[in-house]
């Protein structure tokens, strides 16, 4: 199956929310086309796409998975991606690969966040849309409820095709709008009988088929169809067929299909418009470089590119590449240069997958998706070619939620550093910095599911066990007073004496490190010793007398001191300053300084007063709002909040929001901790200390 056309190529990326049935889709398309012959259950654990460990225990998506069928004469490449807000990552990576998307709504739930998520994600890669309505076996399932919302969520492009024919509760049929035609589906095969809609259901498929034809005539570039509609003419499913296909491609219409995926319902139907009316990939005339410039796409003979849109760290198989052929024609043994990194790779194999199943394949068409293992210096987002482009980047968000983790048993310190480094590799939405002032690993990730996964990841994958932390807030001191103070280190205990002596203005600095001046006159302190006094302060300065924390924003002006001419020594100065610094910072009003970052949140405008009275009790001060420029409906507020107040934030705004609500948080500056929350600090630095 490596040597489908271009033309005969579907990509296709199911989306949607948690839980709506995205790798059961996915598991029925296979079993119809005869790719597998037994059905999974992702609350099994044996589905073709979850097929990773965590998968198998948790009983949904976390990754991006890969599987593809011949349908009919087309290649259909499915791209499964994660539901759960934690894996937009994977989303972001499946969306770069794909030509279309297929957004699965639950027939009983509804438009869910995740279904707004979809279509977001789907709109900003540019893909044309459709839906399938699941879960028709549930007889709770509401056909026009479900249409309605897509309508008021979506817009007037939404298009019905397929609609259930109900009986009481039950769904006992389905309903072609475009063929006018009734389908019952063997829920054993998937195979469906044709018949004649049954008597009593014409005005229902008069009302539905005429919004169908409504999306059309207002969709289609065909002026004959379009008049044909005013004028009440018939149009003919030919005509009906090929503005679907037109409308999909420039995305003026959004098909509406319905079934249900475990009970094998729909599928087949669904599966016919994807081969005859989806985006084939000749459909696409150019893609985007890395500067966001339009580059043709030349498919038959120019220079063979491809995309890595995702890498696997596989423990057992190593680094697998997914890609997808961007130009030309990739076959086995070719030699790409990687233009990120400059290195040449050897193909020596290409193959395709479905799940975790591998398929060698010789050649690769433009459009097509496959893997290569072990390319050691390529990774995600780079592209491989033999002529000289680079893709358009995948954007990852960036991840909200940290934690700090160390070994579970000591001398794991070297294992714990190279599980992270092997998932870093996988995961683009995962960072990891040792942070030398806390002293603490953290690792950072889109949400408490997400860093759950990481963790139980390295344990199963890697063997690490390792223990979570919050992370330590990186405190400073400074003073607020100017004081003088004097330090003298003086020490005789025979043979060769030490003096240093110094007197010493401190005072609330401008730079955020030492501001070290000299004022001394008359020669009371050589020049020689002011380096070693400056070395003093320095050093002082790493630990504050509040609770030990860096002292930043210090001026201190040498003005004076003495010095011996044969026991005077640059460590005698330094020790001298030392002892100056200590005696005077008690004295200079010492303060307790909080990193403070600016917070960018973006939230639908009914709920901007819940995040400002939310971003009050943080300690937070809210500079301005205005209407998001990316999300319409939604505003960003900005605010100036303390980096301690956030580490729940994430889980707290997801929450009030139903998982709409997102920010952007910098750290931008310090300020004065309030008295009572210094306090509390002090003490806790203080018995840790202990």
């Amino acid at each position: 199956m490596g040597n489908v056309l271009t033309k005969d190529i579907r990509n296709i990326c199911l989306m949607g929310h948690g839980g709506a049935g995205k790798t059961s889709v996915a598991e029925a398309m296979l079993y119809i086309s005869k790719t597998i012959f037994r059905l999974g259950n992702p609350t099994d654990g044996n589905t073709v796409c979850d097929y990773d460990a965590e998968e198998t225990k948790r009983g949904f998506s976390i990754s991006l998975s890969l599987a593809n069928f011949m349908w009919k004469d087309s290649k259909v490449n499915l791209i499964d991606v994660p539901g759960f807000l934690d894996f937009e990552g994977e989303v972001k990576a499946g969306a770069r690969a794909a030509d279309a998307a297929l957004i699965v709504v639950d027939a009983k739930s509804g438009v869910q966040v995740g279904t707004e998520l979809a279509w977001e994600n789907a709109t900003a890669a540019g893909l044309p849309k459709a839906f399938f309505i699941n879960k028709f076996d549930d007889p709770e399932a509401r056909y026009q409820k479900v249409l309605d919302a897509l309508i008021d969520n979506f817009g007037k492009t939404i298009c019905p095709i397929i609609i259930p024919r109900v009986e009481g509760d039950k769904v006992t049929g389905f309903i072609n709008l475009i063929e006018k035609n009734a389908y019952v589906y063997d829920s054993k095969t998937g195979d469906r009988t044709v018949s004649e809609i049954p008597a009593g259901y014409e005005d229902v498929v008069e009302k539905y088929r005429d919004k169908l034809l409504e999306a059309v005539a207002t969709s289609t570039a065909d002026e004959e169809v379009t008049m044909k509609y005013f004028e009440g003419e018939e149009i003919s499913v030919e005509e009906i067929n090929d503005a679907i296909h037109e409308g999909i491609i420039h995305g003026t219409l959004t098909p509406v299909f319905c079934g249900s995926a475990t009970k094998l319902w729909g599928l087949q139907t669904l599966l016919d418009v994807i081969s005859h009316s989806f985006p084939r990939h000749t459909a696409k005339k150019v893609e985007k470089d890395v500067d966001g410039n339009d580059i043709a796409i030349d498919k038959d003979n120019g220079d063979c590119a491809i995309f890595v849109f995702k890498t696997i760290a596989d423990p057992f198989v190593g680094k697998m590449s997914l890609f997808k052929v961007m130009n030309g024609t990739l076959s086995r043994e070719m030699t790409l240069k990687n233009m990120e990194s400059g290195a040449q790779e050897k193909l020596a194999h290409i193959y395709t997958l479905t799940g975790k199943m591998q398929a060698e394949v010789d050649v690769l068409h433009c459009g097509d998706i496959g893997m290569i293992a072990k390319l050691s210096n390529t990774n995600t987002n780079d592209t491989l070619t033999t002529g000289d482009v680079r893709y358009k980047k995948i954007e990852f968000p960036k991840p909200p939620m940290t934690k700090a983790v160390r070994p579970a048993a000591k001398g794991d310190e070297d294992k714990l550093s190279a599980s992270i480094t092997k998932l870093l590799d996988e995961d683009k939405t995962l960072s990891y910095l040792n942070n030398a002032e806390t002293k603490q690993q953290l690792i950072s990730g889109m949400g408490e599911m997400h860093i759950d996964t990481i963790i139980s990841r390295m344990k199963s994958r890697y063997g690490t066990s390792v223990i979570l932390e919050d992370p330590k807030i990186p405190y400073r001191e400074t003073i607020k007073k100017t004081v003088q103070s004097e330090g003298k280190h003086k020490k005789q205990s025979g043979g060769a004496g030490q003096f240093g002596h110094v007197k010493i203005t401190f005072s609330r600095g401008e730079d955020e490190g030492l501001t070290f001046t000299q004022s001394v006159v008359g020669g009371s302190v050589p020049k020689g010793y002011y380096p070693a006094v400056e070395k003093g302060l320095l050093e002082a300065m790493q630990k504050g007398v509040l609770a030990g924390f860096p002292v930043v924003n210090l001026a201190a002006d040498l003005f004076d001191g003495s010095y011996h001419p044969v026991d005077s020594n640059e460590i005698s100065f330094k020790l001298a300053a030392i002892l100056a610094y200590k005696d005077a910072l008690p004295k200079a009003q010492p303060v307790l300084l909080e990193p403070v970052g600016k917070l960018y949140v973006t939230v639908p405008e009914s709920l901007v007063g819940d995040v400002m009275g939310d971003l009050n009790k943080r300690r937070g001060r809210v500079l301005g709002m205005e209407p998001s420029a990316t999300r319409r409906g939604y505003t960003v507020v900005e605010a100036d909040v303390p980096q301690s107040e956030m580490s729940d934030y994430v889980i707290v705004l997801r929450a009030m929001t139903q998982g709409r609500g997102s920010y952007d948080f910098n750290i931008q500056t310090y300020e004065e901790v309030p008295g009572n929350i210094a306090q509390k600090v002090i003490e806790e630095a203080k018995k840790n200390q202990e």
